[in-house]
């Protein structure tokens, strides 16, 4: 647990007869890539503001970069974190530069590095202009300006993408995993589930304040039972593959030329050796496996029948 930047442990917050989180254990590690996904309400804002320490547990342990906030939270821990909020406000009469240099002193950064920065996020061509001719994917490439600042050991993000186009998207998780190679742990909540894969590396699933699963997106998929599919194009149409091949596992046709297998997640790699003794026979092989949204409806289905 050396690397471990954030450790929540038995974490439950009240607010007053409500429950915010409950029994929450987590750990973002260094250089850790870390999706929050959950409804509205599921605990993932919560979460975000006790690693803050703008929120106290009501009981547990949360400590971060060594100190236990739980009791107090030193400036020193402060200054080594980044936040993107889901709805950060700015003064509209302020301009962009003007904007990154309130935040570069409250951080106590120069401020001559924020050229640069805004550079990185792509508005350097608005530093001068006011923030309220700034449109929403401008507003929100700001507020990534200002969290990047003083290269942040832990970056809490929230609902960071709202606003951005596909493209500029793409460059806000290039900035991400360049951070992250850097060391810093990141923390990223979002309800865009399809975007995820692939950009984080880990997954904490939050439902009615609670964790309800937590792993890599495969260690995900072979929790559930919703199968992998494998879509098999044969090279002729007069091919046929033996019963014996596949031995146990359920394939059916589709056609004269494809035929479709469904197997278990941690059957996958067997099916595909079984299926390179056919590769003469096999013209194309497409792997379709759950996505995000599928995972995350299954964990909450399995959370509501308990």
């Amino acid at each position: 647990m050396t690397d471990a930047v954030a450790v929540l442990a038995n974490v439950t917050k009240r607010y007053g007869a409500q429950l915010g989180v409950s029994d929450l254990d987590f750990i973002a590690r260094a250089g850790e890539r870390i999706g929050l996904i959950g409804h509205n309400g599921a605990g993932k804002s919560t979460l975000i503001k006790l690693i803050l320490g703008l929120l106290r547990p009501t009981s547990g342990r949360v400590e971060v970069l060594g100190e236990d906030l739980a009791w107090q939270t030193s400036r020193g821990v402060r200054l080594q974190m980044g936040y993107l909020p889901e709805n950060l406000v700015f003064p509209p009469s302020m301009s962009g530069e003007e904007v990154l240099a309130f935040y570069a002193r409250l951080k106590q950064q120069p401020v001559s590095s924020n050229r640069e920065l805004l550079e990185r996020v792509g508005i350097a061509h608005a530093a001068k202009r006011r923030v309220a001719t700034y449109s929403k994917g401008m507003r929100q490439r700001l507020g990534l300006a200002q969290a990047l600042l003083g290269t942040p050991r832990i970056l809490l993000l929230d609902e960071p993408t709202t606003g951005l186009d596909p493209a500029l998207r793409e460059k806000f998780y290039q900035i991400i995993g360049e951070m992250s190679e850097a060391g810093t742990s990141v923390v990223l909540s979002s309800h865009a589930l399809a975007e995820l894969e692939g950009e984080v590396d880990r997954l904490v699933v939050m439902s009615n304040s609670c964790k309800v699963a937590d792993g890599t997106v495969q260690e995900l998929r072979r929790m559930l039972h919703d199968p992998v599919r494998i879509r098999v194009t044969l090279a002729d149409t007069q091919i046929a593959i033996a019963p014996g091949v596949l031995g146990e596992i359920e394939w059916k046709r589709h056609g004269p030329q494809t035929m479709e297998i469904r197997c278990r997640e941690a059957d996958k790699m067997d099916v595909l050796r079984r299926l390179s003794s056919l590769s003469a026979a096999i013209e194309d092989i497409e792997i379709v496996t759950p996505g995000l949204d599928a995972i995350y409806t299954q964990f909450l289905g399995q959370e509501a029948a308990e």
